[in-house]
């Protein structure tokens, strides 16, 4: 909460902490001196070595959930969560590959779940089983196309949750069909101009209605063409992106369809790259048993309960939290 990025880290925070905060955190005084001895970092990493990942994971997901503030009445709209993996690369050693996390955030920026994918596996046989602790009905599940399974498909309409999800040559068939349509003749649901990260962007999204589609619960193909300019070189790409949704048209508009399919990358942006960046993940030297991916449930938790505060810039919050020692504590619901 406070920026540590390493056990050591943890170990100089704890052993500098005064003695009411150490009260606060629950640690006994000594009965014949009254002085609280803080933990050595020894202690510390034996303690997360003994965590069970998913038991943590899951708790920390409920407490997020339960920390949300509820959605105002009239500000209540579908739920987005975005699921999505990452590698710690810093975890790898000789013999073992590096650990691979799958974790399920909503658009907002509070991480729901985690789990970790089994060695020489991939994502995809950990997708149901990430999500199975999630009440997602009414929700909106945003997934890359690793994920556009069909089995992915047909358990999240059993679990009353739809689906958008991108189709890419690795589906060749239905990435064929949805192509092929005639795209440049059905009218246009969203356009969207920004300015930003040294680049000019348009985007346009059009979407069209299905009898049928070769994938469960699938109503509607939409295409997103992205034009990107550079300012500095000048140099223009093109991109176009084809989707499949289980929403019915009309459930949602063009705007919103195309704000969940940027909000996807929040999970990137908002999760990825703070910990990447910010907590300098991937240059972690931790690679005992199941401890880095401990330390990454530990940064979820931070990066999410600062979200959850309102706070935007991630980097900035932590070193407004080091300043003061309560204030970790506070935001935590400790005091």
């Amino acid at each position: 909460m406070a920026g540590a990025k390493s056990l050591v880290a943890i170990g100089e925070w704890v052993a500098d902490a005064p003695q009411h905060v150490l009260a606060q955190l629950g640690f006994q005084a000594d009965p014949l001196t009254g002085v609280i001895r803080p933990p050595h970092v020894g202690t510390i990493r034996l303690v997360l070595l003994a965590v069970d990942g998913d038991v943590l994971d899951t708790a920390i997901g409920r407490y997020l959930q339960e920390r949300r503030p509820a959605p105002e009445p009239a500000a209540a709209v579908r739920r987005a969560i975005a699921v999505d993996g990452k590698v710690l690369r810093g975890s790898r050693t000789r013999d073992r590959a590096a650990t691979a996390l799958l974790a399920a955030m909503d658009h907002t920026g509070s991480v729901l779940a985690q789990r970790q994918v089994a060695d020489k596996s991939n994502e995809i046989p950990a997708f149901a089983p990430l999500l199975d602790p999630l009440d997602l009905e009414h929700t909106l599940i945003t997934a890359d196309a690793l994920h556009t399974q069909h089995a992915h498909g047909a358990y999240l309409r059993e679990r009353g949750a739809h689906y958008l999800a991108v189709v890419k040559k690795n589906h060749p068939g239905l990435h064929d069909r949805i192509s092929r349509l005639p795209w440049r003749d059905i009218t246009l649901d969203h356009y969207d101009r920004t300015r930003a990260h040294h680049r000019n962007e348009i985007r346009h999204l059009k979407t069209a209605m299905f009898d049928h589609i070769d994938y469960p619960g699938a109503r509607q193909a939409l295409q997103v063409v992205r034009w990107r300019q550079e300012k500095t070189k000048g140099r223009l790409t093109i991109e176009r992106v084809y989707l499949i949704t289980s929403l019915h048209p009309g459930e949602a508009s063009g705007s919103q369809l195309a704000a969940w399919i940027r909000g996807h990358w929040g999970i990137e942006n908002l999760l990825h790259h703070v910990r990447d960046r910010t907590f300098r993940e991937d240059d972690s030297k931790i690679r005992t048993g199941h401890l880095p991916r401990t330390m990454a449930s530990l940064r979820n938790l931070a990066i999410s309960v600062h979200c959850q505060d309102g706070h935007t810039n991630i980097a900035a919050a932590l070193r407004r939290t080091a300043r003061d020692r309560q204030r970790p504590l506070t935001a935590l619901g400790l005091t």
